[in-house]
């Protein structure tokens, strides 16, 4: 049996991972486990941004990826960023297994305003849906609503809805189930 793994990098709160759980249940065919915090990889770090290489991060998940893993997701508070970006939201591997999905810019605070947990759930949906789309092999969509679509500020994150557009989700479904060997009607 194949089974989508959580795994929080770093200290991630316990509740933001039950809120992406449940909502992962509702989208993916794959039964959820959870792996043990991981440790953020050492060399990640990146002094002269004062951020943390996804890439380092994303190799660091693949490697500790179970063998049952169809798909894992790292949540983490890093602040994430690649060369050729200022910062991202999350990473995934397009048509891979693996995904990251950073709370840092999704939370209220980092943009000098009072915690909101309710947009801070909100949005880690989103961004948990948007890089599992990737994982199956989804690229941005061009439905400003869909959780697939691309999300360069965190304006759009709050634009988009907390799910696929029609068609997204028809080939999310599609894909998810073919990844589990069943048959979509």
């Amino acid at each position: 049996m194949s089974y989508l793994y959580l795994a929080p990098v770093g200290l991630v709160p316990p509740q933001v991972l039950d809120w992406i759980e449940e909502a992962a249940g509702e989208w993916f065919t794959f039964p959820i486990r959870r792996l043990p915090a991981m440790a953020i990889p050492v060399g990640a770090f990146d002094a002269a941004r004062g951020q943390y290489r996804s890439v380092e991060i994303m190799m660091a998940l693949a490697r500790a990826a179970p063998e049952e893993a169809a798909r894992l997701l790292g949540v983490t508070e890093a602040d994430l960023s690649i060369p050729m970006l200022t910062f991202l939201f999350g990473h995934a591997q397009l048509n891979g297994r693996t995904a990251l999905i950073s709370l840092c810019r999704l939370r209220q605070e980092f943009y000098g305003l009072p915690p909101d947990e309710t947009l801070l759930r909100e949005r880690a949906i989103k961004e948990m849906l948007h890089e599992m789309g990737h994982t199956f092999g989804l690229t941005h969509c061009g439905n400003a609503q869909c959780a697939m679509s691309v999300s360069t500020h965190i304006q759009f994150v709050d634009a988009k809805d907390a799910r696929y557009c029609a068609n997204c989700g028809t080939r999310i479904a599609a894909a998810s189930a073919a990844a589990q060997g069943a048959e979509v009607l």
